[in-house]
C-alpha cells in the first residue's frame, strides 16, 4: 500500500518536506509545482559540461560553426516540443511517465520499458558523476590543489552525498534546490560565455565536409547527438516531474515552460562548444576549463560540481519510480537508497578504471535508441487515440484492467521499431551500427525511423483491432480505444 500523501497547507506551497509518494497519483492538494520551478528544474539538470563537447562534434564531423549552430538550433525544436507534449501527460493526470505507459502497453507489458528505464538512470548516474571527475581534479589543481586517486574519492563521494539526499528527500527538495541554484549558474555561465567568446575569435563558415553526401551524413548525427535526440532522450523522466504542477495551470504554460527549460542551455551551451571548437579550442571540458576560465576558478568549480547533482538528482528520482512501476512494493526514498548504492558501486569502478567507464558510457549512449519507439507508441496511444482519455484507477489495477494485462499490439510495435531504430543507427561501438546507417557511410536516422515504424504500426494496428471489435464499423478516436481496451473517462 501506498502511503497516505501529504497535503500542501495553505500558503505553504514553498516547504521544503519530505516527498512520500510513490506512484500514484498525486492530489490535487499536493499539486503545488508552478511552471517557472519546472524551467529552473530542466535547465538544471542540461548545463552541463558534455554539452560543450557534444557542440563542438558538429565542427569535428566536418560542419562549420554556422551550420553546426543552425542544425542544433532547429533540431532542438522538434525534441524540445516533444519533450513538452509529454510533460503535458504528466500534467494533466498527475501520473508519473512508466504507470502512463501501462495505458500503451497494458498492466505487466509495461514493465519491460519500466526495467530499461530503472537500470538506464542507476547507469547516468555513476556516469555522469565520473565524466565530471578529472575536470573538478584540474580546477582544484589550478587552485593550489593537488590529491591522486584518494582526492578523486573524495570529490566523488562529496557528489555522490549531496545528490542521493536531495534525491531521497523527493520532489520538494529538488525543485527547491533547483529553483535556488540554477539562477546562479546560469549568470556564471553568462560571465563564462562572455569571457570565452573575448579572448577567441572563431572561424564561423569553413567546413571540413566539402561534398553534399559528407555533409548530410553530419547533419544526422549532430541531429541525433543533440539536435532532435537530445529532447527525446529525456522522454521517459518527464512526466515525474509535471505531474506535480497546479491543477487548472494552463496547458500551454506547461508546455512552454518544460521545452524552454530544456531548449535554451541545450541550445546556448552547445553553441559555446561549436564556437570554441571553431576557435581551435580545446573539446575536452577539462582543457577548456582551466585554459579560458582558470581566472576563475572557484566559481566555475562549483559550476561543475553543480551539473552531475542538478541532472543525478533527477536520474535517482526517476529510477526509484520506474522500480515502483514494475512491481516493487517498498517505499520510495528506499528505493532510491538502493539505486545510490548500485551508482556509488559503478562509480568506484569507474573511478579504478577510466578505459571501462569510456566503454561503458559509450554503450549508455548507443542503447537509447529504444527510447524513441517506446515514446512514439506512447504518444500515438495518449494523443492520438485516446485523445488524453486515460482511467487513471485502471492503470493500477491488478485485476481485470480494461487496458489489459499485456497489448501484443504495443510490444510488436515496439519490436519492430527498436529493429528500424538499430538498422539507422551509427552508435559509438560496432554493435549498434545498424546495416543501413553503414551502407549509408554512418548516416544515423536512428530516431526517425524508429518513431515512425512504431507509432506508425502501433495504429494501424490499433485500428483493425478496433474494426473487428466493432463488427465491420470504422471508429476514430478515443472511440476505438474504448471499443478494445475499455476507454476511460477524460482526465483534466
Amino acid at each position: 500500500m501506498s502511503p497516505t500523501p501529504t497535503t500542501v497547507p495553505a500558503g505553504d506551497s514553498e516547504a521544503v518536506r519530505f516527498d512520500d509518494h510513490g506512484i500514484e497519483p498525486i492530489p490535487a492538494a499536493a499539486r503545488d509545482s508552478t511552471p517557472w520551478q519546472q524551467f529552473w528544474i530542466w535547465a538544471g539538470a542540461n548545463i552541463a559540461p558534455i554539452n560543450w563537447v557534444l557542440g563542438a562534434l558538429g565542427v569535428t564531423l566536418g560542419l562549420s560553426v554556422l551550420e553546426t549552430i543552425t542544425v542544433i538550433a532547429l533540431g532542438n525544436l522538434v525534441g524540445c516540443a516533444v519533450f513538452g507534449l509529454f510533460n503535458l501527460m504528466g500534467h494533466r493526470t498527475g501520473v508519473n511517465q512508466m504507470v502512463l505507459g501501462r495505458a500503451a502497453f497494458g498492466r505487466r507489458g509495461a514493465i519491460v520499458p519500466g526495467i530499461v528505464q530503472g537500470l538506464l538512470t542507476m547507469g547516468w548516474v555513476g556516469v555522469n558523476t565520473w565524466v565530471v571527475l578529472d575536470l573538478v581534479l584540474a580546477i582544484l589543481a589550478q587552485m593550489g590543489v593537488h590529491g591522486g586517486l584518494g582526492l578523486k574519492y573524495l570529490v566523488a563521494g562529496l557528489i555522490m552525498a549531496v545528490q542521493l539526499v536531495l534525491a531521497l528527500y523527493g520532489f520538494y527538495a529538488i525543485r527547491t534546490f533547483e529553483k535556488y541554484t540554477v539562477p546562479a549558474t546560469v549568470l556564471l555561465m553568462a560571465v563564462m560565455t562572455v569571457l570565452a567568446v573575448s579572448q577567441t575569435g572563431t572561424d564561423w563558415t569553413t567546413a571540413t565536409a566539402l561534398t553534399p553526401g559528407s555533409k548530410f551524413t553530419a547533419v544526422t548525427q549532430l541531429l541525433t547527438a543533440i539536435g532532435i535526440g537530445w529532447g527525446i532522450s529525456w522522454l521517459p523522466y518527464s512526466a515525474d516531474y509535471s505531474r506535480f504542477i497546479r491543477v487548472g495551470t494552463p496547458g500551454r504554460s506547461v508546455f512552454w515552460s518544460t521545452a524552454l527549460g530544456m531548449y535554451v542551455p541545450t541550445v546556448w551551451l552547445a553553441a559555446l562548444g561549436a564556437y570554441l571548437a571553431g576557435a581551435g579550442g580545446p573539446d575536452d571540458p577539462s582543457s577548456l576549463v582551466t585554459g579560458l576560465f582558470g581566472v576563475m576558478a572557484v566559481p566555475v568549480l562549483l559550476l561543475i560540481m553543480h551539473g552531475p547533482v542538478a541532472t543525478n538528482i533527477l536520474n535517482l528520482y526517476s529510477c526509484s519510480l520506474a522500480a515502483l512501476s514494475v512491481g516493487i512494493r517498498i517505499a520510495r526514498w528506499k528505493l532510491t537508497l538502493i539505486a545510490g548504492v548500485v551508482a556509488s558501486v559503478v562509480l568506484a569502478v569507474f573511478v579504478q578504471a577510466d578505459s571501462f567507464a569510456q566503454a561503458f558510457d559509450h554503450w549508455m549512449v548507443s542503447i537509447l535508441v529504444w527510447i524513441s519507439p517506446w515514446a512514439s507508441i506512447v504518444l500515438v496511444d495518449f494523443f492520438v487515440l485516446r485523445r488524453g482519455r486515460v482511467h487513471l484507477p485502471s492503470l493500477y489495477d491488478d485485476g481485470a484492467s480494461p487496458y489489459g494485462p499485456v497489448n501484443r499490439r504495443a510490444l510488436v510495435a515496439l519490436g519492430a521499431g527498436l529493429v528500424a531504430a538499430w538498422s539507422w543507427q551509427f552508435g559509438m561501438v560496432p554493435a549498434t551500427q545498424g546495416p543501413i546507417a553503414r551502407a549509408l557511410n554512418g548516416t544515423d536516422f536512428s530516431w526517425l525511423s524508429g518513431s515512425l515504424v512504431a507509432g506508425g504500426l502501433y495504429y494501424l494496428l490499433s485500428r483493425r483491432a478496433a474494426r473487428r471489435a466493432s463488427g465491420g464499423e470504422v471508429r476514430t478516436g478515443a472511440e476505438e480505444v474504448r471499443a478494445t481496451a475499455g476507454g476511460g473517462e477524460p482526465v483534466r
